[in-house]
């Protein structure tokens, strides 16, 4: 399937496993350049993509990133936006440094980012921006409180964004995946869990993306 991403500039963050490291890899085999970014080195070593490393909760990191990407990159055609989630727990359990954390990690990240290149991608005419939200958006999940609250507001930021920008050609969508095998989703869910959510899914299988 040729999606015209050939040779289209792609920022991937959170692609060194998981999701975002198979959204890199349908990229390159897209033709397109992804560049994939997190704040593990040996993990985006492995990636055997090009890499910046970046802890999305930091601001400096976050202006480094962009800069370098910019430099090296030129303005992204696409960016693929995904951030670890936040710190699961019940309201009592979660502290205000934890929503202050899945703050910076998830939203401030995401405004950083599109802040620095959004501006320069409107010269384009043809830009992509897609965030890899959760199922939360739609039915919040119990003991994921900041999650279901941060996850809410990107999503809202996006379409307010997509009224703004469309003009310029630029779309905005949140992606919220089903249940996926990822590392963060096993350290969440147990395997009598795991049983009630199979019985759920049309395939009775998950796709494991343990990475």
């Amino acid at each position: 399937m040729d999606l015209g991403l050939k040779d289209k500039k792609v920022l991937v963050t959170g692609g060194s496993s998981g999701i975002g490291l198979a959204v890199a890899q349908i990229f390159d085999k897209e033709g397109a350049k992804p560049v994939v970014v997190s704040r593990n080195e040996e993990k985006l070593k492995s990636t055997g993509y090009p890499y910046i490393i970046c802890d999305l909760s930091k601001k400096d990191d976050i202006d480094y990133m962009n800069k370098k990407f910019e430099e090296k990159y030129g303005v992204p055609d696409v960016i693929f936006l995904n951030a670890g989630g936040p710190k699961p727990g019940y309201f009592e359990e979660t502290s205000e440094e934890d929503w202050t954390y899945g703050f910076e990690q998830n939203l401030m990240s995401t405004i950083r980012i599109l802040k620095y290149f959004l501006p320069k991608m409107k010269n384009k005419e043809w830009a992509r921006v897609v965030f890899l939200t959760s199922l939360s958006v739609k039915t919040p999940i119990e003991n994921l409180y900041i999650s279901n609250s941060i996850r809410l507001g990107i999503t809202g930021l996006l379409k307010t964004l997509s009224l703004e920008y469309g003009k310029y050609n630029i779309t905005f969508n949140a992606v919220g995946p089903g249940w996926t095998k990822t590392n963060r989703v096993k350290e969440l869910v147990d395997e009598e869990k795991e049983k009630q959510i199979s019985e759920n899914i049309p395939l009775k299988e998950w796709q494991d993306l343990r990475k």
